[in-house]
């Protein structure tokens, strides 16, 4: 490259670029050596002083610079400490990917896929013309089951097991099948091998067990009061639903699949429930107490052992209702969503550690806390993602 004119302070070159872009001439020697002394050692010269130092020597530079004060220490800046809930999105990140229904930018519900901190989010139904809602994976991580129905069309969440069509496709979206018509297979739920699916025929008063490949009832139970949100265990022998029994509505249900015997878990005002996905004998739900707080109530998410013998509190927020429960695959993590009113489907979800159950917060929420003493306040993390029943897998999906 050739050599460029600097005697009047920029190149030829340089003189060429437009007067928005700033030219960049070297600073004379003296200037140079006066920034160089400020940074380096902190020193102030007046102009004069600084042309007398560029004509020193190298020997006579060295002898200079001896008689200077030593350069403060440059102590780097210490990035801020992540918070505990940071920690804990960072803890998640790469632990499988949650599935979940939410609404899109054209006002319709599509199923998503996304890492568990929210990243590599994925729509993986893209239907414009149809909504698409309360997801589930297989066992194996391999499919998934969701009800899809015409758009505009209110997904209530009281009813929507029963709404519109049962689909079953592969976990990244493709090769989605339709099963019957709508209110077919209503209440699908998985049986843990994916072979058979459960459901819940409230106005036939049954729950049958169907063969997917044959499409035929292999067994047929009476519902014992459930009438919704109806899940297989992970261990194959039981049935939790939502159920008004023996004069008490709004509870939770255990049913044997082997004798069709139940088991009452909660007492009053409870619903949305499922089973932990690792522990065959426990199951989460949620739980409002009317007075606590507020003369409705906030409503809270629980779990209680299978046998109906145990109940305790996982997560409390004061002025939020908790819905849609689940926990991860080993158990160690629970995600749950707070709509935006009592029963919404517009969701915003958070994880927790079950480890740290039982959370309440704030700290001032005394109604609460006077209940379960011991509680923390954290940590949470909080998805800023809506999600309507979420539910969680640790395969390995093949999408980014």
């Amino acid at each position: 490259m050739a050599r460029e004119d600097f005697s009047k302070g920029c190149s030829t070159v340089e003189a060429r670029r437009t007067q928005s872009e700033p030219c960049y001439a070297p600073a004379p020697r003296s200037s140079r050596l006066c920034g160089f002394l400020a940074v380096r050692f902190g020193l102030r010269l007046c102009s004069a002083a600084v042309n007398q130092v560029a004509l020193l020597s190298v020997a006579g530079w060295l002898a200079f610079i001896s008689t200077l004060p030593a350069a403060a220490a440059v102590t780097p800046a210490t990035p801020a400490a992540p918070s505990d809930a940071e920690r804990l999105a960072r803890e998640v990140a790469d632990r499988g990917w949650i599935l979940f229904a939410a609404r899109t930018r054209q006002n319709d519900y599509d199923l998503f896929l996304s890492r568990p901190d929210g990243s590599s989010l994925l729509n993986i139904t893209q239907t414009p013309q149809s909504d698409e809602y309360g997801g589930r994976f297989s066992a194996d991580g391999r499919r998934v089951l969701f009800r899809r129905q015409k758009r505009g069309e209110n997904i209530n969440h009281d009813l929507w097991g029963a709404m519109g069509m049962l689909v079953i496709a592969n976990t990244d979206g493709s090769n989605p099948v339709p099963h019957g018509n709508d209110g077919d297979y209503p209440w699908a739920s998985w049986s843990p091998d994916g072979r058979q699916i459960a459901c819940l025929y409230k106005k036939q008063g049954c729950i049958r067990i169907v063969d997917l490949q044959t499409k035929t009832t292999i067994k047929e139970l009476p519902r014992q009061g459930i009438f919704q949100q109806m899940f297989w265990s992970p261990d194959g022998t039981r049935l939790c639903g939502t159920a008004n029994i023996n004069g008490q509505n709004w509870n939770v249900v255990s049913m044997d699949l082997s004798t069709g015997a139940w088991t009452l878990l909660t007492r009053n005002l409870n619903c949305t429930a499922d089973w932990f996905q690792h522990d065959a004998q426990r199951v989460i739900y949620s739980h409002r107490t009317p007075g606590l707080a507020t003369g409705y109530g906030w409503t809270m998410l629980m779990q209680a052992t299978a046998d109906g013998r145990n109940r305790s509190l996982i997560y409390g927020e004061r002025g939020k209702h908790v819905y849609y429960g689940g926990t991860s695959p080993d158990d160690q993590y629970v995600i749950f969503s707070f709509p935006e009113s009592d029963g919404g489907t517009d969701a915003l979800m958070a994880i927790m550690r079950l480890a740290d159950a039982p959370i309440i917060v704030p700290d001032d929420y005394r109604e609460l806390k006077a209940l379960y003493p011991n509680a923390k306040n954290g940590p949470v993390f909080r998805l800023n993602q809506a999600g309507f029943e979420p539910h969680w897998t640790y395969t390995e999906i093949g999408v980014k």
